[in-house]
C-alpha cells in the first residue's frame, strides 16, 4: 500500500524542514531546491505525516 503526496511548490519555500522528518521522501538538491517522491510506502505515514505538520510555508499534504 502507498500513500500519495503533494507539495504546492507555489508555496514551498525550500526551507527543507521535511527533509528533517521525511528524508526517504524529501530531498534538497544541488541548488538548494526541494525534490520529493509523490508516493511513498504506507510504513512512511507517520514520517510524512511530520513533514506535513512542520512546514512552515504548509504546502506539503497527504492526498487521500
Amino acid at each position: 500500500m502507498t500513500i500519495k503526496i503533494d507539495v504546492d511548490m507555489s508555496l514551498c519555500q525550500h526551507y527543507g524542514q521535511c527533509v528533517f522528518e521525511a528524508p526517504e521522501v524529501f530531498t534538497l538538491n544541488a541548488d538548494d531546491k526541494l525534490e520529493y517522491v509523490a508516493e511513498a510506502d504506507e510504513s512512511l505515514r507517520h514520517n510524512v505525516e511530520a513533514a506535513v505538520d512542520v512546514c512552515p510555508m504548509q504546502a506539503i499534504r497527504i492526498v487521500e
